[in-house]
């Protein structure tokens, strides 16, 4: 107002306002359709939030596309292996199924008493026992005993006949069971005095049939797990515990040996390193081993002189004379001398006139004992009882004379 006061002539032109006018309209009109779309989002959230979801996730699987394609494929080949696995599983089921049935089937057999007659008779055949036999019966189930003849054996068994038929049939019951649910079950088995009234005979055949069960024990060939043997008889003893690779004494490792004794009425048993059980004729041959190898040896003579009459004399049938001409001249004057020796020393003392060291007079004739168990061709036995192994060839060492 001022500058038109002060110059009332002077023009102003005047700056048009449209374009600003437009602008703020635009502006508005941007802002309403702004406030629109809020609104619309408003009004549709469900249907908005819905669809928001749908497009994070398909971010998300254009983003893990490979890593989807790779678990695809990884559970397709698990659901294949699951697939064989189930198929496999239901293949070896019915293969068992079968399999149980076949082996009832065959329970069932061996529970009969018709495999059990047929072993027991084939036993009495290989060891040529023909007192009696096994025969069939009508009954299931049931056996019953013939003579050669076919006659019932009825009351005429005598008292080891029906031990050993017993024993029998307790062998081969170890095979299998009258259960037929227990066939395959470990067993622990024990073996009280089978031999009572059995003639020597038929002791044999036990003895043996008890050694083939610790073989078939020893190489796994029956489900028996651990095996007693008890006896009163020092005979039928020896028979079953007979193994040459315990030659030298002591104790396999799957094998031990007791004694139970009764002490004031309390029953004891004691373990033993080696067999306690031994024949005179085996604790001779023990002292005389101990003998070659200790200071004092005084009972050599007598020990040589029984174990040549028990050897050789007794059981060989041989005579002083057969021995001596088994020598030549020049030996068999050594061997008499030997003979002689020993039979001196077994039944006159010595007095106090005697010069010569035992212990040198006994090394002379123990090599010469050894001779005489060369020159009969027993020189394996004499080996075998002084505890030398049979792979050595070189000559024992004898007596140490210091």
């Amino acid at each position: 107002m001022d500058l038109v006061q002060q110059a009332p002539s002077k023009k102003i032109a005047l700056v048009p306002v449209d374009e600003f006018v437009k602008i703020i309209n635009l502006e508005i009109e941007r802002v309403n359709q702004e406030i629109l779309g809020h609104n619309r989002l408003v009004d549709n959230r469900a249907h908005e939030e819905q669809l928001l979801k749908d497009q994070i996730w398909r971010f998300i699987a254009n983003e893990n596309l490979h890593n989807h394609e790779k678990y695809v494929r990884k559970e397709f080949n698990i659901k294949n292996a699951i697939t064989g696995i189930k198929d496999g599983i239901s293949s070896k089921t019915s293969e068992k199924n079968r399999l149980i049935s076949e082996i009832e089937g065959l329970e069932a057999q061996i529970t009969s008493v018709i495999p059990s007659v047929n072993e027991m008779n084939r036993l009495l055949k290989a060891y040529n026992f023909t007192n009696f036999k096994f025969a069939y019966t009508q009954n299931q189930g049931n056996y019953r005993l013939v003579r050669s003849t076919g006659e019932d054996v009825n009351q005429t068994l005598s008292e080891g006949e029906k031990t050993f038929v017993t024993f029998l049939y307790f062998m081969h019951l170890l095979n299998g069971s009258n259960n037929r649910d227990l066939i395959t079950e470990n067993k622990v088995v024990v073996i009280d005095d089978p031999i009572s009234s059995l003639d020597s005979n038929v002791l044999f055949i036990v003895s043996n049939l008890i050694l083939k069960l610790i073989d078939d024990i020893r190489n796994n060939q029956n489900n028996i797990v651990q095996l007693f043997v008890l006896t009163h008889n020092v005979y039928f003893h020896k028979e079953v515990t007979f193994n040459k690779k315990r030659s030298k004494g002591g104790k396999l490792h799957d094998e031990t040996f007791w004694i139970i004794r009764k002490v004031n009425n309390v029953t004891e048993a004691q373990s033993y390193d080696t067999n306690p059980i031994k024949t005179s004729y085996e604790l001779m041959w023990q002292e005389l081993r101990f003998a070659t190898q200790s200071s004092s040896s005084t009972t050599v003579q007598n020990l040589i002189r029984r174990i040549i009459e028990n050897y050789f004399k007794v059981f060989g049938n041989f005579s002083e004379d057969d021995i001596l001409n088994k020598f030549d001249e020049e030996e068999k004057l050594i061997c008499k001398s030997l003979l002689s020796w020993a039979n001196d020393g077994s039944h006159f003392a010595s007095d106090d006139l005697y010069i010569e060291h035992p212990l040198d007079t006994n090394a002379r004739y123990l090599n010469i004992f050894e001779k005489i168990f060369k020159v009969t061709n027993h020189h394996a036995h004499y080996k075998m009882m002084m505890g030398v192994e049979e792979a050595d060839q070189s000559e024992i060492p004898h007596a140490q004379v210091s």
